[in-house]
């Protein structure tokens, strides 16, 4: 199996720490982190790669003052494509972004500054959002003559609902601070969106392998089911993950009042 260290990367870095943390860092702050096609293809190779790798939870992150500012335009209009050509591009989106959601490693996203287009739906394929003041959202597709090709109908529309949604799109209208929390476009809004990212992973990262990739990976497929389909996997995952041995050691410490309770915050 190839190794982290042995990706070759065009636009993305990555590092595993001791506890399995792994950073991801888009870095190509000279253009807000725009996504082109190498930057799309190194994001399916580390995505692949992650839960094979035993990563225990990723820290999504970006160099410079933005996070991602969306297609790199300037790309799009200089390789003037095909139809069938962008439709290709689309699908390799696509496949990065469900390597993200589905791969069963927990992604946390670290926002700040432009969350904008298709940097929205690369966030939006992140389990968690982490938010800071300089954070916006924003898909301006109908300014630039454009339509969404990298999942914001399934994930977007998923956060804040077709209507938002459709909004966003036609108006141009920008999201930011206490608002875009309460439309869910992100679950956290701090000062150090990075610290929190870490805090949170670090938090997902003493949970059993087996729940995270379950929570990670089979809510996600459960949503595209009928309720009856999901109800029965439901059922199967539960099955599997309820009686995993790594659990027996914290179902004794709940049973003999040894393990931390679940208390509101103070």
């Amino acid at each position: 199996m190839k190794r982290i260290e042995d990706l070759s990367l065009s636009h993305l870095t990555v590092s595993v720490d001791e506890d399995g943390i792994a950073t991801v860092s888009l870095n190509r702050a000279e253009k807000r982190n725009a996504l082109n096609a190498a930057c799309v293809e190194d994001l399916i190779d580390v995505f692949s790669l992650l839960p094979r790798a035993g990563v225990r939870a990723a820290v999504l992150r970006a160099e410079g003052t933005h996070f991602c500012a969306g297609l790199d335009l300037v790309e799009h209009h200089a390789e003037d494509r095909r139809p069938e050509d962008f439709m290709h591009i689309c699908l390799r989106w696509h496949e990065a972004f469900n390597k993200m959601e589905y791969g069963g490693v927990p992604v946390i996203a670290a926002l700040k500054g432009a969350v904008v287009g298709g940097g929205l739906e690369l966030a939006s394929a992140a389990h968690i959002r982490v938010a800071d003041a300089s954070t916006y959202f924003a898909l301006p597709e109908g300014q630039r003559g454009l339509f969404t090709g990298g999942g914001a109908t399934i994930r977007v529309a998923d956060l804040v609902g077709k209507a938002r949604m459709i909004d966003m799109m036609l108006t141009g209208r920008v999201y930011q601070g206490d608002e875009a929390i309460a439309v869910g476009l992100a679950q956290y809004l701090v000062p150090d969106s990075e610290a929190r990212a870490y805090e949170i992973a670090r938090a997902a990262a003493s949970n059993p392998p087996l729940s995270n990739f379950a929570i990670c990976s089979a809510i996600s497929h459960m949503q595209n089911m009928s309720a009856l389909d999901a109800a029965y996997a439901e059922s199967v995952v539960a099955g599997i993950v309820n009686t995993q041995p790594a659990a027996r050691g914290r179902l004794a410490a709940f049973a003999d009042k040894s393990a931390a309770r679940v208390r509101p915050n103070e």
